[in-house]
């Protein structure tokens, strides 16, 4: 049984991925791209007003209240400007880069566990396009 998770085979292996993902190259830039954002704080503060403003439209729109065009407009026109930062942009990509490693971490020990073996290529190959995909490829 995996009883000793802090300091056990598993504990030890985990550190050892974690380092992994830390010594690749690209994890450099990723850090740097969310420090970078990090230390902006008109950035960041775009980005929570941002974030702010879609809750509350989407919050109308789940309440069935009326969204009216200058607010649908003046969201795009925040979302446009926050997009077209570089420091924004930066840090968007390094969080995708971040959640495609998270992903795919997760999908292998998912699978490990569901298939009580090392999964296979073939084991991820569900035919779909993706997560919530109804293609049925």
């Amino acid at each position: 049984m995996l009883t000793d998770l802090e300091n056990g085979a598993v504990a030890v292996k985990t550190r050892e991925l974690c380092q992994t993902i830390l010594d690749q190259p690209e994890f450099a830039e990723i850090r740097k791209q969310i420090d970078t954002f990090m230390a902006d704080e008109a950035v960041k503060n775009q980005y929570r007003e941002l974030s702010e403003k879609g809750s509350t439209l989407q919050h109308k729109q789940q309440t069935g209240m009326i969204v009216d065009m200058q607010e649908i407009s003046a969201f795009e026109q925040q979302r446009e400007a926050f997009l077209n930062n570089p420091i924004a942009q930066g840090f968007l990509d390094a969080q995708q880069t971040l959640h495609n490693v998270h992903e795919s971490v997760t999908q292998h020990l998912t699978k490990t566990f569901e298939l009580g073996r090392l999964p296979r290529p073939e084991d991820f190959d569900d035919g779909s396009c993706g997560h919530g995909c109804g293609c049925h490829h």
